[in-house]
């Protein structure tokens, strides 16, 4: 009877240690801030096919090369592309993988950076790195005759970075410089205070390079290891192009290449906007309000919505001139120089972001304005003459749009990093030149999580004494006091 009791006790315990765990779990949940990583997919892609698209094969990785020959100069072009290279994987070290790449800018540990930034020079050798969102690249540009030198100097920097105490210390002097100078900057205030909102509880809603304290804190075991992580061919694109024999070029580049580990493939992680509007006010010594604002954007088939995306981008704000928002905030109303408004799309974030600069007055009636357009253009959507200037635009700039070398092959790298053909843009202009006016505006209309704007306001503030004279109230007083 005893053994039965002391069971039937054990049991209960259990129980209540479970439900403890799982109110903890709620509310551990609940106390966490907006959406974070949603899902994580693999970004490079190794069974694509098609023209100009290659794989070689290095340590058992096939690595995807893009590349496109041009015999018109003796140059060439090679950049190594790392996925998970860039700010979006720096945790709680903001600015660590901005300090990595512009260690590797301050040449070998041998050399130095003066000495090794000569050398280059005397030979018209280009070799720079620097991060984006998502990736570290490293370019490397040069001559015909020096190739091989170039490709030289590529390897010994890969295999021995200037990672030294006293390079560190000038990088980070460096960069603290530029980070305090950015405060002074009210557009980069506006804009990292949107990030916060629509990126809260992210990478994103910090700078990619980094805060005064931030990069203060970052160690050299801590670039060390950011190197080592981000540097794996199995996170590696190749792009080149040029007066190159791409095969001889690669086998060139396989000794450096061989030399970089292999252990860890990179899955892209995704991070949702907040759907909950928001307004964020700043209060600095400024002439005029810098208004930034976003709001989510859901993208379900990228590459069928593509097209549809980028003509209702280009007549609601990204078209300058012709734009919905420009014609009414600035012809119509004159409330603002210019305003703007995109919808950004990559395999990381899918979100609308935009911004204006207007009088302080104006700031109030900005907002509610924008606001009101963009409502408008969910509800109604576009005209025909919209459709057909978009259309007459993004066709006729096209020319332009792949006129070098080096725009040709952005776009198939962007192409293929978006997990789409590589010729893909030759499908969505033929998108674009059938698209009916029914189509795009079913498509706009389906999209009214646009309608939940948050907004960063840098202004001043109301109470500042310099505030009624900025807006003239004080001399509608001294008026208004002498015709009394």
């Amino acid at each position: 009877m005893s053994n039965k009791i002391r069971n039937m006790r054990y049991t209960l315990l259990l129980v209540l240690v479970a439900v403890l765990l799982i109110v903890l779990g709620v509310y551990k949940e609940k106390k966490m801030p907006t959406k974070t990583q949603e899902k994580t997919t693999e970004v490079i892609k190794r069974n694509e096919v098609g023209e100009r698209i290659h794989y070689f094969e290095v340590k058992g990785v096939k690595i995807p090369v893009i590349y496109e020959n041009n015999h018109i100069l003796p140059m060439g072009t090679v950049k190594l592309m790392f996925m998970g290279g860039g700010n979006v994987m720096d945790k709680d070290k903001f600015g660590l993988s901005k300090l990595s790449a512009s260690i590797l800018n301050e040449g070998t540990k041998e050399l130095g950076s003066i000495a090794f930034a000569e050398q280059l020079e005397q030979l018209a050798i280009t070799l720079d790195a620097d991060i984006r969102l998502e990736s570290l690249h490293i370019d490397l540009s040069f001559l015909k005759e020096y190739q091989g030198k170039a490709i030289s100097y590529l390897h010994d920097l890969l295999l021995s970075p200037n990672l030294t105490p006293s390079t560190l210390e000038k990088v980070q002097q460096r960069m603290v410089a530029a980070a305090l100078n950015k405060e002074s900057n009210f557009d980069y205030v506006a804009q990292l205070g949107l990030n916060e909102i629509l990126f809260a509880g992210t990478p994103l809603a910090h700078p990619a390079t980094g805060t005064p304290k931030s990069i203060k804190s970052i160690s050299l075991e801590d670039v060390k290891k950011r190197l080592e992580d981000a540097l794996d061919i199995e996170r590696l694109i190749i792009v080149m192009g040029g007066d190159l024999d791409i095969n001889k070029t690669l086998e060139a580049l396989k000794p450096t290449l061989e030399s970089l580990p292999s252990n860890k493939p990179f899955f892209t992680p995704y991070f949702s906007t907040t759907e909950k509007p928001e307004t964020k006010v700043v209060y600095k010594d400024s002439q005029q309000a810098y208004i930034y604002f976003g709001s989510p954007f859901v993208m379900k088939d990228l590459a069928k919505e593509l097209p549809l995306a980028k003509v209702m981008g280009f007549v609601l704000g990204s078209s300058g001139f012709g734009s919905r928002l420009m014609d009414i905030i600035r012809v119509k109303e004159g409330l603002a120089y210019s305003a703007y408004m995109r919808i950004q799309l990559s395999r990381i974030i899918n979100c609308t972001t935009g911004y204006l600069q207007t009088k302080l007055e104006n700031q109030d009636k900005s907002v509610a304005l924008v606001k009101k357009v963009i409502k408008e253009f969910v509800e109604k959507g576009i005209t025909q003459e919209e459709l057909d200037g978009a259309k007459k635009f993004l066709l006729g700039s096209e020319p332009l749009a792949n006129e070098t070398i080096s725009k040709r092959l952005t776009t198939k790298f962007h192409n293929f990093y978006l997990g789409l053909p590589i010729n893909y843009d030759v499908t969505m202009l033929e998108r674009i030149r059938k698209m009916t006016l029914e189509e795009i505006n079913d498509y706009i209309k389906s999209h009214t999580e646009i309608n939940d704007l948050s907004f960063s306001i840098v202004t001043m503030d109301p109470k500042n004494p310099k505030y009624n004279k900025l807006v003239g109230k004080e001399e509608k007083k001294e008026v208004a006091n002498q015709g009394i």
